[in-house]
Protein backbone atom coordinates (compact mmCIF):
# COMPACT_ATOMS: atom_id res chain seq x y z
CA UNK A 1 0.00 0.00 0.00
CA UNK A 2 2.62 2.58 0.85
CA UNK A 3 4.48 1.52 -2.48
CA UNK A 4 1.58 1.78 -3.98
CA UNK A 5 0.96 5.46 -2.87
CA UNK A 6 4.96 6.66 -3.00
CA UNK A 7 4.65 5.51 -6.69
CA UNK A 8 1.33 8.11 -7.37
CA UNK A 9 3.39 10.79 -5.48
CA UNK A 10 5.93 10.21 -8.11
CA UNK A 11 3.83 10.42 -11.14
CA UNK A 12 1.92 12.91 -9.83
CA UNK A 13 5.18 15.41 -9.34
CA UNK A 14 6.42 14.31 -12.84
CA UNK A 15 3.62 15.67 -14.17
CA UNK A 16 3.97 19.07 -12.47
CA UNK A 17 7.05 19.31 -13.61
CA UNK A 18 6.02 18.53 -17.17
CA UNK A 19 3.40 21.29 -16.83
CA UNK A 20 6.19 23.73 -15.38
CA UNK A 21 8.12 22.98 -18.64
CA UNK A 22 6.08 23.64 -21.36
CA UNK A 23 4.83 26.98 -19.13
CA UNK A 24 8.23 28.01 -19.61
CA UNK A 25 8.61 26.57 -23.82
CA UNK A 26 5.38 28.64 -24.15
CA UNK A 27 6.57 31.69 -22.69
CA UNK A 28 9.93 31.28 -24.59
CA UNK A 29 8.27 31.27 -27.69
CA UNK A 30 6.62 34.37 -26.52
CA UNK A 31 9.70 36.07 -25.41
CA UNK A 32 10.84 35.25 -29.30
CA UNK A 33 8.11 35.85 -31.48
CA UNK A 34 8.82 39.68 -29.45
CA UNK A 35 12.78 39.51 -30.64
CA UNK A 36 11.53 38.31 -34.01
CA UNK A 37 9.92 42.20 -34.13
CA UNK A 38 13.08 43.97 -33.38
CA UNK A 39 14.21 46.83 -35.59
CA UNK A 40 16.83 49.41 -35.99
CA UNK A 41 16.24 53.19 -37.34
CA UNK A 42 18.93 53.69 -39.96
CA UNK A 43 18.60 57.59 -40.79
CA UNK A 44 19.53 58.36 -44.49
CA UNK A 45 21.83 61.20 -45.37
CA UNK A 46 20.67 64.49 -47.22
CA UNK A 47 22.11 65.53 -50.92
CA UNK A 48 21.71 69.58 -51.57
CA UNK A 49 22.38 71.20 -55.01
CA UNK A 50 22.62 74.51 -55.62
CA UNK A 51 19.78 74.66 -57.96
CA UNK A 52 17.39 74.47 -55.01
CA UNK A 53 16.61 70.29 -55.39
CA UNK A 54 14.97 68.35 -51.90
CA UNK A 55 17.17 66.21 -50.00
CA UNK A 56 16.74 63.03 -50.86
CA UNK A 57 17.65 59.68 -48.49
CA UNK A 58 20.17 57.21 -50.18
CA UNK A 59 18.49 54.70 -52.08
CA UNK A 60 18.04 50.98 -50.28
CA UNK A 61 20.26 52.60 -46.92
CA UNK A 62 16.96 51.51 -44.73
CA UNK A 63 16.39 48.43 -46.18
CA UNK A 64 19.61 47.21 -46.21
CA UNK A 65 20.30 47.96 -42.78
CA UNK A 66 17.17 46.25 -41.53
CA UNK A 67 17.96 42.37 -43.71
CA UNK A 68 21.53 42.70 -41.99
CA UNK A 69 20.38 42.96 -38.29
CA UNK A 70 17.23 41.60 -38.19
CA UNK A 71 17.85 38.02 -39.42
CA UNK A 72 21.38 37.96 -36.95
CA UNK A 73 18.85 38.51 -34.24
CA UNK A 74 16.70 35.34 -35.39
CA UNK A 75 19.06 33.25 -35.76
CA UNK A 76 21.10 34.05 -32.13
CA UNK A 77 17.84 33.23 -30.59
CA UNK A 78 17.53 30.00 -31.27
CA UNK A 79 20.19 29.13 -29.05
CA UNK A 80 19.85 31.14 -26.08
CA UNK A 81 23.36 30.77 -24.83
CA UNK A 82 24.63 33.36 -28.27
CA UNK A 83 21.76 36.07 -27.42
CA UNK A 84 23.60 37.97 -24.67
CA UNK A 85 26.86 38.28 -26.84
CA UNK A 86 24.94 39.13 -30.20
CA UNK A 87 23.47 42.01 -28.03
CA UNK A 88 26.67 43.36 -26.82
CA UNK A 89 28.31 42.96 -29.96
CA UNK A 90 25.36 44.87 -31.87
CA UNK A 91 25.02 47.29 -29.42
CA UNK A 92 29.41 48.10 -29.67
CA UNK A 93 27.95 48.47 -33.41
CA UNK A 94 25.44 50.79 -33.17
CA UNK A 95 27.45 52.78 -30.84
CA UNK A 96 30.57 52.80 -33.18
CA UNK A 97 28.18 54.01 -35.98
CA UNK A 98 26.95 56.96 -33.79
CA UNK A 99 30.23 58.05 -32.96
CA UNK A 100 31.87 57.59 -36.33
CA UNK A 101 28.84 59.80 -37.65
CA UNK A 102 27.76 56.97 -40.22
CA UNK A 103 24.20 56.74 -39.22
CA UNK A 104 23.08 60.45 -38.02
CA UNK A 105 23.28 63.02 -40.86
CA UNK A 106 26.07 65.67 -41.38
CA UNK A 107 25.37 69.51 -39.56
CA UNK A 108 23.44 71.96 -41.22
CA UNK A 109 25.49 74.94 -42.40
CA UNK A 110 25.03 78.33 -43.93
CA UNK A 111 26.84 76.29 -46.85
CA UNK A 112 23.53 74.48 -46.69
CA UNK A 113 21.53 76.95 -46.28
CA UNK A 114 22.69 78.98 -48.96
CA UNK A 115 22.14 75.86 -51.54
CA UNK A 116 18.80 75.37 -50.41
CA UNK A 117 18.31 79.09 -51.72
CA UNK A 118 19.63 78.06 -55.02
CA UNK A 119 22.80 80.25 -54.36
CA UNK A 120 26.66 79.07 -55.29
CA UNK A 121 28.71 80.02 -51.93
CA UNK A 122 32.24 81.00 -52.09
CA UNK A 123 34.12 77.83 -51.15
CA UNK A 124 35.75 78.31 -47.76
CA UNK A 125 39.54 77.83 -46.97
CA UNK A 126 40.69 78.04 -50.56
CA UNK A 127 44.11 79.57 -48.99
CA UNK A 128 44.55 76.26 -46.33
CA UNK A 129 47.53 74.28 -48.18
CA UNK A 130 47.45 70.68 -46.81
CA UNK A 131 49.97 68.14 -46.66
CA UNK A 132 49.31 65.55 -49.56
CA UNK A 133 48.57 62.34 -48.26
CA UNK A 134 51.46 60.64 -50.50
CA UNK A 135 54.40 63.00 -49.02
CA UNK A 136 54.44 64.89 -51.96
CA UNK A 137 54.07 68.58 -50.74
CA UNK A 138 51.13 70.35 -50.39
CA UNK A 139 47.56 71.16 -52.05
CA UNK A 140 45.12 74.37 -51.80
CA UNK A 141 42.15 74.98 -53.66
CA UNK A 142 43.53 78.18 -54.31
CA UNK A 143 45.69 76.42 -56.53
CA UNK A 144 43.41 74.77 -58.13
CA UNK A 145 41.07 77.98 -59.31
CA UNK A 146 40.24 77.66 -63.06
CA UNK A 147 39.31 73.82 -62.31
CA UNK A 148 36.52 71.63 -61.44
CA UNK A 149 37.42 69.81 -57.48
CA UNK A 150 35.37 67.51 -56.17
CA UNK A 151 36.33 67.98 -52.42
CA UNK A 152 35.66 64.70 -50.52
CA UNK A 153 36.26 64.56 -47.13
CA UNK A 154 37.12 60.34 -46.07
CA UNK A 155 38.79 58.12 -43.51
CA UNK A 156 39.62 54.51 -43.82
CA UNK A 157 37.87 53.44 -41.21
CA UNK A 158 34.32 54.75 -42.59
CA UNK A 159 32.71 52.17 -44.34
CA UNK A 160 30.45 54.52 -46.71
CA UNK A 161 33.71 55.77 -48.18
CA UNK A 162 34.55 52.45 -49.14
CA UNK A 163 31.51 52.32 -50.85
CA UNK A 164 31.89 55.46 -52.60
CA UNK A 165 35.02 55.37 -53.78
CA UNK A 166 34.81 53.71 -57.43
CA UNK A 167 32.00 56.58 -57.89
CA UNK A 168 34.87 58.82 -56.59
CA UNK A 169 37.12 57.36 -59.16
CA UNK A 170 35.36 57.44 -62.09
CA UNK A 171 34.68 61.05 -61.56
CA UNK A 172 38.66 61.51 -61.25
CA UNK A 173 38.70 59.70 -64.82
CA UNK A 174 36.18 61.95 -66.54
CA UNK A 175 37.54 64.92 -65.23
CA UNK A 176 40.89 64.14 -66.04
CA UNK A 177 40.45 62.76 -69.72
CA UNK A 178 38.31 66.58 -70.26
CA UNK A 179 41.74 68.06 -68.30
CA UNK A 180 38.69 70.06 -66.43
CA UNK A 181 40.20 69.30 -62.90
CA UNK A 182 40.05 66.68 -59.77
CA UNK A 183 39.26 64.72 -57.24
CA UNK A 184 40.62 66.23 -54.31
CA UNK A 185 40.16 63.81 -50.87
CA UNK A 186 40.95 65.10 -47.58
CA UNK A 187 41.42 63.07 -44.81
CA UNK A 188 39.93 63.07 -41.13
CA UNK A 189 40.65 61.97 -37.75
CA UNK A 190 42.46 58.88 -39.47
CA UNK A 191 46.13 57.34 -39.57
CA UNK A 192 48.55 58.17 -42.78
CA UNK A 193 49.52 54.84 -42.72
CA UNK A 194 45.32 53.73 -42.66
CA UNK A 195 44.74 56.16 -44.82
CA UNK A 196 47.32 55.14 -47.38
CA UNK A 197 46.24 51.27 -47.11
CA UNK A 198 42.72 52.52 -48.10
CA UNK A 199 43.65 53.96 -51.63
CA UNK A 200 45.53 51.19 -52.52
CA UNK A 201 43.19 48.77 -51.55
CA UNK A 202 40.13 50.27 -53.24
CA UNK A 203 42.68 51.70 -56.49
CA UNK A 204 42.40 55.24 -55.98
CA UNK A 205 44.56 57.71 -58.22
CA UNK A 206 43.14 60.77 -57.28
CA UNK A 207 44.78 62.70 -55.17
CA UNK A 208 44.46 63.56 -51.21
CA UNK A 209 45.36 65.77 -48.35
CA UNK A 210 46.01 64.95 -44.60
CA UNK A 211 43.58 67.59 -42.62
CA UNK A 212 45.23 66.21 -39.31
CA UNK A 213 44.63 69.44 -37.37
CA UNK A 214 41.29 70.01 -38.86
CA UNK A 215 42.49 73.22 -40.41
CA UNK A 216 39.63 72.31 -43.70
CA UNK A 217 36.85 70.34 -42.36
CA UNK A 218 35.61 72.69 -40.14
CA UNK A 219 35.40 75.11 -42.34
CA UNK A 220 32.58 73.09 -44.09
CA UNK A 221 30.65 71.85 -41.19
CA UNK A 222 31.86 68.81 -41.41
CA UNK A 223 31.98 66.76 -38.63
CA UNK A 224 30.64 63.28 -40.20
CA UNK A 225 31.45 61.53 -43.07
CA UNK A 226 31.66 61.18 -45.77
CA UNK A 227 30.57 64.53 -47.17
CA UNK A 228 31.44 65.63 -50.74
CA UNK A 229 31.64 69.22 -52.02
CA UNK A 230 31.40 70.15 -56.05
CA UNK A 231 33.32 73.33 -56.96
CA UNK A 232 32.98 74.96 -60.15
CA UNK A 233 36.26 76.54 -62.09
CA UNK A 234 35.13 80.24 -60.37
CA UNK A 235 35.66 78.84 -56.70
CA UNK A 236 32.07 78.26 -56.14
CA UNK A 237 30.12 75.06 -54.77
CA UNK A 238 27.54 73.93 -57.11
CA UNK A 239 26.62 71.07 -55.07
CA UNK A 240 26.59 69.69 -51.25
CA UNK A 241 26.50 65.59 -50.78
CA UNK A 242 26.34 64.94 -46.44
CA UNK A 243 26.64 61.46 -46.83
CA UNK A 244 27.76 58.83 -49.46
CA UNK A 245 27.13 60.16 -53.24
CA UNK A 246 26.01 57.78 -55.64
CA UNK A 247 26.70 57.69 -59.57
CA UNK A 248 23.38 59.78 -60.47
CA UNK A 249 24.07 62.11 -58.15
CA UNK A 250 28.11 62.55 -58.60
CA UNK A 251 27.03 62.96 -62.94
CA UNK A 252 24.58 65.73 -62.80
CA UNK A 253 26.91 67.67 -60.14
CA UNK A 254 29.69 67.58 -62.50
CA UNK A 255 27.57 68.24 -65.73
CA UNK A 256 26.28 71.77 -63.62
CA UNK A 257 30.09 72.59 -62.23
CA UNK A 258 31.80 71.83 -65.82
CA UNK A 259 29.14 74.61 -67.37
CA UNK A 260 30.69 77.43 -66.10
CA UNK A 261 33.39 79.22 -67.32
CA UNK A 262 36.75 79.81 -65.95
CA UNK A 263 36.85 82.88 -64.32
Amino acid sequence: MEDHDERDRDRAHRLDLRAHLRGGAARWVRGRRGLGRARFQHAGHRQESSDGGVPRAAPGDQARHRRATVPTLRRAVKRPGVLPSVVIVLSAALIALIIYGVVNTGADTSLDAAARRGEQPVAPGASVALPRLDGDGSISLAQLRGKVVVLNFWASWCEPCKAEAPVLERAQQRLTAAGAGTVLGATYKDFATESRRFERQQGVTYPSVRDDQLKLAPKYGTTKLPETFVIDRQGRIVAISRGQIDEKFLSAALDRALKVPAP
